[in-house]
């Protein structure tokens, strides 16, 4: 492949995932952040390595990028409070009749745990509520504040004549 062309191919896959950066808490979004920034280095760096690989650099970056991007987003919302506890404080504004089917999942990719206390959170579809479409957010290590455990998949529940779609969260 031509430099030119690895270059092209790096910063389309860095627009993709930047995307959705929006979508979502600060450990959402400093996955989708690491993950393109690291994507465009890991590029960069594959392709003027012997072999030029870039496409294996990208893959290589974009996943260190997305874990410790989503570690630094993650801590960010510990200090800032954007973590959701209970199922209350996930729940959105959205009200709909009947909630849209999510897309099926895409593969995932568990890379090695960061931390000892890190836990897997899956992948899943979040629901933007614009145009009833859905993002995928990789599955990712978080380290939870000590007393929670476990992460609550993003769901759709039920309230009065219709459902809410509830955010991840830890208890």
């Amino acid at each position: 492949m031509k430099h030119s062309q690895s270059y092209i191919l790096a910063l389309t896959l860095s627009a993709l995932f930047t995307g959705c950066v929006g979508t979502g808490p600060n450990t959402q979004q400093g996955a989708v952040a690491g993950g393109a920034a690291g994507a465009v280095a890991g590029a960069i760096i594959g392709n003027n390595s012997r072999g030029h690989n870039t496409a294996g650099g990208a893959l290589v970056g974009g996943l260190i990028g997305a874990v410790a991007g989503g570690t630094i987003g993650n801590s960010l919302d510990q200090q800032r409070g954007t973590l959701y506890h209970t199922e209350a404080e996930a729940r959105t504004r959205v009200v709909v009749a009947e909630p849209p089917p999510p897309p099926p999942p895409e593969r995932e990719v568990i890379v090695e745990r960061p931390a000892p206390d890190a836990v897997w959170v899956r992948g899943y579809w979040a629901y933007t509520g614009e145009g009833r479409r859905y993002v995928w957010v990789a599955g990712h290590w978080e380290a939870p504040q000590p007393q929670y455990r476990t992460f609550v998949q993003p769901h759709w529940s039920r309230q009065g004549d219709g459902y809410v779609y509830v955010q991840g969260y830890w208890r």
